[in-house]
């Protein structure tokens, strides 16, 4: 796939995740996967593979949310094998505070996958409203 064709596909799965399909997220990201948070909360770190994204960092974020993840993208600039998608979370927690977080990933793309991802976010509000991860 092309710098062009890339773009046209993050685009096509932020436009499902605006709406809280994350289907479209998951089937794009390749099975050897590394998504880096940045900062040093608990949620911070590099989670490697498919299973891991999905067990460690989805599914624990899924339990603390009252409903859909809801993700809409405002910009998205491509160079080669990166897209960097710009957006805004609009969700609340299952205690009822709101987590409308800030975005940035760089995303390095692979034969139509997601296959690296570093996520620039607001590390402060993650402390604040979400609990670790490795919680029950």
């Amino acid at each position: 796939m092309n710098t062009q064709d890339n773009k046209a596909l993050l685009a096509a799965i932020f436009a499902e995740t605006a709406s809280g399909n994350g289907r479209p997220f998951v089937d794009a990201l390749a099975d050897d996967v590394r998504w880096t948070i940045i900062g040093s909360t608990p949620w911070s770190r590099t989670y490697a593979g498919k299973a891991s994204v999905i067990n460690d960092l989805l599914r624990p974020l899924g339990r603390q949310f009252g409903g859909r993840n809801l993700i809409r993208a405002q910009r998205f600039i491509a160079e080669g094998d990166y897209v960097v998608v710009q957006a805004t979370g609009h969700n609340v927690t299952t205690s009822g505070k709101p987590y409308e977080n800030q975005y940035c990933w760089v995303i390095r793309m692979q034969d139509g996958k997601m296959a690296e991802l570093v996520e620039y976010v607001d590390t402060q509000l993650i402390a604040a409203v979400l609990e670790d991860p490795g919680k029950p």
